[in-house]
């Protein structure tokens, strides 16, 4: 599950092959560090009561939507901070690759269940 040498980050999407499934490569105190691809928009608008959320663009481009405020693209390279308590969802007009940066308990889409939810286990694969 989790490698114990250095790679360059991209190479950890190479059994990812599901969009909106992230997968945990690691884990720095009580926070866990996964990556994703994304296309489309099936996230559904969502957020995290007590947690913070950090989004890192590998590759492509990503929509940000955060409720009542207009939507901003994020590329190659950006990182941004969804805030706890932000409702949020994201879209990619063609693949993005991501890497996410959330506590260990943080709900995939907060307490909104749809067809991409994923459980920590299943992020754990």
């Amino acid at each position: 599950m989790l490698h114990e040498k250095s790679q360059p980050l991209i190479r950890y999407l190479d059994g990812v092959s599901e969009y909106f499934a992230p997968k945990v490569i690691g884990e720095v105190n009580d926070v866990y560090v996964k990556v994703a691809r994304v296309k489309g928009d099936a996230i559904p608008w969502h957020s995290h009561t007590h947690e913070d959320e950090l989004f890192y663009i590998i590759d492509g481009e990503l929509e940000m939507q955060l409720e009542g405020q207009p939507p901003f693209t994020m590329r190659k390279g950006d990182v941004f901070v969804v805030k706890r308590g932000i409702t949020h969802r994201i879209d990619a007009a063609e693949e993005c690759l991501i890497m996410l940066v959330e506590n260990k308990a943080t709900k995939h889409t907060g307490e909104v269940q749809s067809a991409v939810t994923r459980s920590v286990a299943d992020q754990l694969r």
